[in-house]
């Protein structure tokens, strides 16, 4: 190990100053997110001193809870993550409140409660009136939420800030999404509102800006000229366990598609930003802009999921999946060719697919250069081995690998792959990067939007794949089951690209 490698793999995570005093609402305090996602992503930025102080986390739900019910409960959570010693938590817990409350009281009864809390905890610690609201509820309710907080006086203040995180998805379609967005702002200004995608605070994910912006070597050759394709996996092994209702209602193409495959297609594809704040957000609605208008029938192809074996265990179909239908025909698979109509993209095909209950969990972007035109080296055979590779491994071994040409060890001139792999945990001394969480709550109760999709990159997302869901709802054009679970999905998938002379990145 050369010493350079070392001093770089002792670094420590990057310092920051905590936000400014705020309490944190929590609407739908008693769901999964909050166990998973929230809490546990709360107390991270307390243990690395990135909380606010003083500040208060309070619970709203309609479950009969109270303040030491809440805090055991979150503290059986947290028994699942890393934690940084009892005292760290105990100082924590003591910031967690419950307002018991009904999202759809007409009479505001549950809401003057909690802006009675609020009033009470900013008095008591004295908190600034500073306050984030987060919408971890079913989507059918951000609406009326909203509505109630405007109502009661919670959405304004002339000696603080409020500000608002409202979870994927963001509408079912451009309709309903324009809907949503009159409804919030008739009650906040968009300054306010933190729509989330939490793809786009992924260490990985934004490693991928700084590799292609902040070194000279590989932007000159990021366009036509020199790239064959782009690809684009998210898999999971999963398949939708507990979340039948849920899924019938979405499936693939609205949970996935719609907002982390484009938002990372406009990530690998946009122009360099002025700077990295909301100029980021214009370049990646530019990219959606010049989207070609897809060929559904020959560019797309949709799949579900049959039973199967993962790591070796039996698992149903998705028609055997718990409230789940017989006869859905509601995709848990789809893959695209993309298309990007501008000056750099012309001519090179994207790559997406996403699914579930398939071989892998597995996230990455992968840009595969064109051979080089001509090779001198005799007995050599060109295929696809022989293309320089480039992969952002974004889960799990996140890390960036870079595949090249290079003499195999003899006597005879003999070529093969090898690559370069920067694995993050190794560089970085951590066993596995801070949750994207941490930082999307972090940046909200700083105000920066930078990490947070725009209303009109939402509409226009929904634009692309509208089209795709109303032809698939009215006219179905494959045959469903049509893949095994463990596989890597349809067939139809892998002659899709083909039909660039390609293979997938990872087929195995």
């Amino acid at each position: 190990m050369t010493k350079e490698y070392v001093e770089v793999s002792k670094c420590e995570m990057s310092k920051a100053v905590p936000p400014e005093p705020c309490i944190v609402v929590i609407f739908g305090v008693t769901g999964d997110l909050t166990h998973r996602e929230l809490i546990p992503s709360l107390y991270a930025l307390g243990c690395k001193n990135l909380i606010p102080r003083p500040f208060a986390i309070i619970g709203f739900a309609r479950r009969d809870w109270d303040d030491e019910f809440f805090r055991t409960e979150m503290k059986n959570t947290m028994k699942k993550v890393t934690e940084c010693g009892e005292k760290e938590w105990e100082h924590f817990a003591n910031k967690l409140f419950y307002v018991k409350g009904d999202f759809n009281d007409n009479s505001e009864d549950s809401y003057n409660r909690l802006r009675n809390r609020i009033k009470e905890l900013q008095d008591e610690l004295s908190i600034p009136d500073n306050v984030l609201f987060h919408l971890a509820t079913p989507p059918e309710d951000y609406s009326t939420i909203i509505d109630r907080l405007g109502k009661v006086s919670l959405s304004k203040s002339e000696n603080g800030w409020r500000r608002m995180i409202i979870e994927k998805p963001f509408g079912r379609d451009e309709q309903s999404a324009r809907k949503l967005d009159n409804d919030i702002h008739k009650v906040f200004d968009e300054e306010q509102i933190f729509r989330v995608d939490h793809y786009l605070a992924k260490e990985t994910v934004q490693n991928m800006l700084v590799f292609r912006f902040g070194n000279s070597g590989f932007e000159p050759i990021w366009n036509r000229n020199y790239i064959e394709n782009v690809q684009i996996t998210v898999s999971e092994e999963l398949g939708i366990g507990t979340r039948g209702n849920f899924y019938e209602r979405t499936g693939i193409l609205r949970d996935m598609v719609q907002n982390h495959l484009l938002q990372l297609l406009c990530l690998t594809a946009m122009e360099p930003p002025v700077n990295y704040d909301a100029s980021l957000q214009v370049e990646t609605v530019k990219v959606l802009d010049s989207i070609y208008e897809m060929n559904i029938e020959t560019d797309c192809i949709l799949g579900q999921y049959s039973e199967g074996e993962i790591n070796g265990v039996g698992v149903p179909a998705y028609r055997d999946e718990k409230n789940v239908s017989k006869d859905s025909i509601i995709p848990t698979y789809a893959a695209f060719k993309i298309m990007i109509e501008n000056w750099r993209w012309a001519g090179v095909p994207f790559f997406l697919r996403t699914g579930k209950r398939l071989k892998n969990k597995l996230a990455e972007v992968t840009i595969q250069f064109k051979q080089t035109p001509h090779l001198m080296f005799p007995g050599f055979k060109r295929d696809n081995l022989s293309r320089n590779v480039l992969t952002f491994r974004l889960q799990p071994d996140e890390g960036i690998i870079y595949t090249f040409m290079a003499k195999q060890p003899g006597a005879e001139l003999k070529l093969r792959p090898v690559n370069f792999n920067f694995q993050y945990d190794t560089a970085f001394g951590i066993s596995e990067p801070p949750s994207a969480y941490q930082w999307l709550l972090f940046d909200a109760m700083k105000g920066d939007q930078t990490l947070f999709p725009r209303g009109d990159w939402i509409y226009k997302s929904w634009s692309i794949i509208d089209p795709v869901i109303k032809k698939w709802e009215s006219q179905p054009w494959l045959d469903l089951p049509n893949y095994a679970s463990g596989s890597w999905g349809p067939d139809a998938a892998d002659k899709l690209i083909k039909t660039v002379g390609c293979t997938w990145n990872i087929k195995e």
